[in-house]
């Protein structure tokens, strides 16, 4: 059983670009302790830039600064035992205290970069350029819009399989972590998206051309306290 919450985030404007990748790319990538999660035998890693706000402890109001942050993870899918959840390869983020919070408590491979939002007429266009000193560059920009009716994943479908996944997992050292989120499942919209460039996906040799897309309007989420494993 998940513990008590300790933080609410409301994540907003979400795109989910998803890539079937080589698992050999991927799964020396992750720490030992966790095991790859593929999907009829298909790894995937995601690329998903939002907004996050409404970001606050429990008991606590919003904090002006550091209640709202732009966000460019990169993930792949990953279980510990029988439970599923998500590993990130990189956060991008826009506020360096938010940057330190995430890297110094949360043990959480957060990045200080610029990043740029361009709202107009429903569709956002997302740009991020890691500048974080003495780790590898990143850069990403496109634009995107929803394309489609909200709906609710299938259990079983390869969208509810990507998305419905309810924990992190993290490290530090020799000791694994997971954290238990909880929110209300997906409302995702098909997607279409006008990628400039992104060279986040470099290091993973792709299985196929395509590229799943998926947007999200806006999800509640409270994030608990971790747990050692």
């Amino acid at each position: 059983m998940a513990r008590s919450w300790i933080m609410k985030q409301v994540w907003s404007d979400l795109l989910f670009m998803h890539i079937p990748v080589d698992e050999a790319d991927v799964i020396h990538r992750i720490p030992p302790g966790l095991e790859l999660d593929t999907y009829d035998g298909q790894a995937w890693i995601g690329i998903v830039p939002f907004e996050m706000k409404g970001i606050h402890p429990r008991g606590l109001p919003a904090v002006p600064y550091v209640s709202q942050l732009f966000e460019l993870n990169v993930r792949t899918y990953v279980k510990h035992g029988s439970k599923s959840g998500v590993y990130f390869f990189s956060l991008d983020c826009d506020k360096p205290l938010s940057v330190w919070i995430a890297r110094t408590f949360f043990h959480l491979p957060y990045y200080n970069a610029d990043i740029k939002v361009a709202r107009d007429e429903g569709q956002t266009r997302f740009e991020a350029k890691r500048t974080h000193k003495g780790f590898p560059a990143g850069e990403f920009a496109a634009s995107y819009k929803p394309a489609s009716a909200p709906f609710r994943t299938q259990p079983g479908s390869l969208e509810h399989w990507l998305t419905e996944r309810y924990c992190l997992y993290t490290d530090k050292g020799n000791q694994l972590y997971r954290g238990d989120i909880s929110h209300d499942p997906w409302e995702l919209q098909l997607a279409v998206c006008d990628l400039e460039y992104e060279t986040l996906s470099a290091p993973f040799s792709r299985s196929s051309p395509d590229v799943l897309l998926h947007y999200a309007r806006e999800l509640h989420t409270y994030i608990h306290s971790y747990q050692k494993l």
